[in-house]
């Protein structure tokens, strides 16, 4: 059978806003545009700015996870997207100690003889996402042998397999995919050398400094995601920039990962601190009257509409800002709630299905049309990570 396969503090973001290269300050008509219609969608009234009670949050969320399991009994490949519903899933576990999310979990890692995509000598960050699930399982339940290719595979990049060699992070999703793996490996052995290999491999993605300098620090404080949609690169049809959701998205996830794993006092912490904190409030300044994200951050009349991953992805960035207090609550939680209660109004069905996720891409318009029907497993572990984030400031 075929399956259904507001804004807060914007005025540095408003400014910076204004060359040729960026997104001009957005127009009344912009922000009042709707969204694109879904057929057999209502359109909903703007969500409430209060978060529902924790429980509530978790029978979403178990609704969720149960039907993407239900749907999927072959758990599937151990490639980044599958990784990234696992690394929702086992936070899910952690919340609610479900038995069943660990079971399922722990078959697929086992399929997989907790391995890695092209081997141990991979250094692709792709292929290095599925280690956060096995680093989460051998935290659980520690085993050596759950985490012997994920470190392996780390300690051949940082001490003999060219470890002077720093540009294996060229797009910005790569930050998600296996930054957390070498925060997390150097706190299991307390082995700050991975963690100087991380800032060595993120500053060469961040900065201009012989690296393609992704994130514009200076001006709306988002990432672009590649070289190709730099300044004088590749535009919207409207001649702005484009700034991908879900790839701002990506971005947000890996530093909220890495600070989870870090020291507090470590020496790069700081930094990874204030660009989260950056990235969340600027995305606030953004935040679509239905709490969603455009999939095109900076244009909202290029491909309007819902859409869930990443949006999922800044309610778990948002959430986490919060609760470390990088951020203010009083301005931020409503953006949070605000985003949350739309993703559960108009991207969860009755029956746990998750919709309005872009599937795999690279931009804007990539895997277009979204729709109530799209569905993608990196966009069901977003949404889980979004709501186990956000269910711990709930009462």
């Amino acid at each position: 059978m075929h399956r259904r396969h507001v804004l807060v503090g914007g005025t540095a973001l408003a400014a910076a806003l204004a060359s040729p290269w960026r997104p001009g300050t957005a127009r009344a008509a912009d922000r009042s545009a709707p969204p694109t219609p879904d057929p057999g969608r209502a359109p909903s009234a703007a969500p409430a700015p209060e978060l529902p009670p924790r429980d509530e949050i978790v029978r979403v969320l178990r609704r969720v996870a149960d039907h993407w399991i239900g749907a999927h009994t072959d758990p599937g490949d151990n490639g980044w997207a599958n990784a990234t519903f696992f690394s929702g899933l086992l936070a899910l576990h952690r919340l609610t100690g479900a038995a069943s999310y660990l079971a399922y979990a722990r078959r697929w890692a086992e399929n997989h003889a907790y391995g890695l995509k092209g081997g141990v000598t991979t250094r692709h960050a792709d292929n290095q996402c599925a280690g956060q699930a096995y680093l989460d399982l051998h935290e659980l339940e520690p085993e050596a042998q759950k985490i012997a290719a994920i470190e392996t595979c780390l300690r051949r990049m940082t001490t003999t397999d060219q470890p002077a060699k720093n540009d294996d992070w060229w797009w910005d999703d790569a930050l998600h995919m296996a930054m957390p793996p070498f925060a997390r490996v150097g706190a299991l052995r307390q082995d700050p050398r991975y963690w100087d290999k991380m800032f060595a491999l993120y500053r060469h993605t961040k900065r201009a400094e012989g690296g393609p300098g992704l994130h514009d620090a200076a001006g709306t404080g988002l990432w672009y995601r590649d070289k190709r949609f730099l300044p004088g690169g590749i535009l919207s049809p409207s001649g702005r920039p484009v700034l991908w959701s879900r790839g701002n998205g990506w971005v947000a996830g890996g530093h909220v990962k890495v600070l989870k794993a870090l020291p507090a006092g470590q020496r790069h912490a700081a930094e990874y601190r204030a660009t989260l904190t950056q990235l969340v409030k600027a995305v606030a300044t953004v935040q679509r009257p239905d709490g969603f994200w455009n999939v095109s951050l900076a244009d909202p009349a290029h491909l309007p509409g819902p859409e869930t991953s990443g949006t999922a992805f800044f309610v778990y960035g948002t959430a986490y800002a919060i609760a470390a207090r990088l951020v203010d609550q009083a301005a931020c939680l409503p953006v949070a709630a605000r985003a949350w209660n739309g993703l559960v109004a108009t991207a969860v069905h009755p029956d746990g299905f998750l919709g309005y996720v872009q599937k795999v891409g690279d931009r804007p318009e990539s895997s277009q049309p979204v729709t109530y029907e799209s569905t993608a497993d990196f966009g069901v572990g977003a949404f889980l990570l979004a709501g186990t984030e956000l269910a711990r400031l709930a009462r």
